[in-house]
């Protein structure tokens, strides 16, 4: 099943998203054109009723994906009826940083024409955050403002804070008490889950439930850093054993466990740091906008039955996420590119200028990130392909696809579906 299409009126202004089916219809009856191909979107040539019903833009952020979902709260209950996936490019933004600064050094040492250091004289703003996580707060808003273009948003959810949910059913739990709630254990298994992509650390098979390295019998805590996601097989198997015996004679299966449990927390540290930010800047739309917990967003996913994604999870955020019913969509890749390089030169890797950078950015009416169509008769690239087109200035063009990267096109096969706006897109 796939997305719902945005319409919009000839003064366009939104309307409510139809099927693919109707849009298809409105399309070869010449009562609509193409407006966008990415997400789809169509114009009518006549102006139609606006009716609305409430929709919902609901937000799942992550450090390296973001999941977006439209809810649609109709008659019949809340359904989705639009998903997306957003990939952020904030560890490329840190590298290419890194990477400037560390040029920027160099040519101080060197004695050469240099920018002088700055460092020292410049004071942050507050609320100052990294350009790399800065990054994903201004690139979920602006999808924000872009579906709120295409059609009637009139809220949104975002998942945000883990709030106190037994204390306000019961005004005098605690300590220990708070461990026997509604939601026990959901924080902790929806970590491991998606630590362990689900599966059994031991096995590779489906993942079920919650395992101690170091077992209780034998002292083990139930510290995170002392649990995996394993199958009930591997669990009775390995049994009081702890991981150094029970994998003794794999050693490289124990290597990668023990690394695992090592693992950063940059994403965690991310999340954290951009969380209120993005908050802040969503209740500037002037909508109402509410947010729930990680633990309230799983319960409800796994309350329903769904499987874990991003975009389902955006779906079940918050209250209103109790109730809704999520189709098997095919939702919209969005992979954040950047908008091109203003370094005018080139440097090699010991810092030196090797090539300048052309001011010319069209080629033969295509521009690099142009999502494109081609269709070549003869040769090794032949048949219809459709990707994002890397222009030169020779007219022998790339393209990115889904089945990877073929080169040396020429121009005249191109035809262009949507220029560039920083994004590629796909399914």
């Amino acid at each position: 099943m796939s997305n719902r299409v945005f319409v919009l009126n000839p003064a366009r202004t939104p309307l409510m998203p139809c099927t693919a089916k109707r849009a298809r219809k409105l399309l070869e009856a010449g009562r609509a054109a193409v407006f966008r191909r990415y997400p789809f979107t169509i114009i009518l040539k006549a102006e139609s009723g606006n009716q609305t019903q409430p929709l919902a833009l609901k937000l799942d952020p992550g450090s390296k994906t973001t999941g977006m979902a439209l809810v649609l709260e109709g008659k019949t209950g809340r359904q989705c009826i639009w998903g997306a996936e957003l990939q952020h490019r904030g560890p490329a933004i840190k590298l290419k940083l890194h990477a400037r600064r560390a040029l920027r050094a160099s040519r101080r040492n060197r004695k050469l024409r240099h920018r002088p250091a700055r460092f020292l004289n410049r004071t942050k703003s507050a609320g100052w955050l990294p350009p790399s996580l800065m990054h994903r707060v201004l690139t979920v808003i602006s999808w924000a403002k872009r579906l709120g273009r295409w059609t009637p948003l009139e809220s949104f959810s975002v998942e945000l804070v883990s709030f106190d949910s037994q204390k306000m059913m019961n005004p005098d739990i605690q300590r220990e008490e708070y461990q026997k709630g509604t939601l026990f254990g959901t924080e902790v298994r929806a970590c491991l889950r998606h630590k362990w992509d689900d599966k059994c650390a031991y096995c590779g098979k489906k993942g079920e439930e919650v395992e101690h390295l170091v077992p209780r019998s034998r002292g083990g805590s139930n510290r995170i850093s002392n649990l995996v996601w394993s199958c009930r097989k591997c669990n009775q198997k390995k049994s009081s054993q702890t991981l150094e015996e029970f994998l003794a004679k794999k050693p490289a299966l124990l290597h990668k466990i023990q690394e695992q449990q090592r693992a950063s927390l940059t994403d965690s540290a991310a999340v954290n740091a951009t969380k209120y930010r993005l908050l802040e800047e969503l209740r500037q739309f002037g909508s109402p906008v509410e947010t729930g917990s990680g633990a309230q967003t799983s319960f409800n996913r796994v309350s329903q039955g769904y499987d874990k994604a991003h975009w389902v999870d955006a779906a079940c955020v918050g209250d209103s996420g109790e109730r809704v019913t999520v189709q098997p969509l095919k939702p919209l890749r969005i992979t954040c590119m950047g908008r091109g390089s203003r370094q005018m030169c080139r440097t090699d890797k010991y810092g030196f200028p090797n090539r300048w950078r052309t001011r010319q950015k069209v080629f033969f009416g295509f521009q690099t990130g142009d999502m494109v169509r081609v269709e070549i008769p003869a040769g090794k690239n032949v048949g219809i392909h459709v990707g994002r087109v890397s222009v030169r200035a020779t007219g022998s063009f790339a393209l990115a696809t889904k089945e990877g990267k073929k080169d040396g096109i020429h121009h005249r096969f191109f035809l262009a579906l949507q220029r560039q706006d920083g994004y590629s897109y796909g399914l």
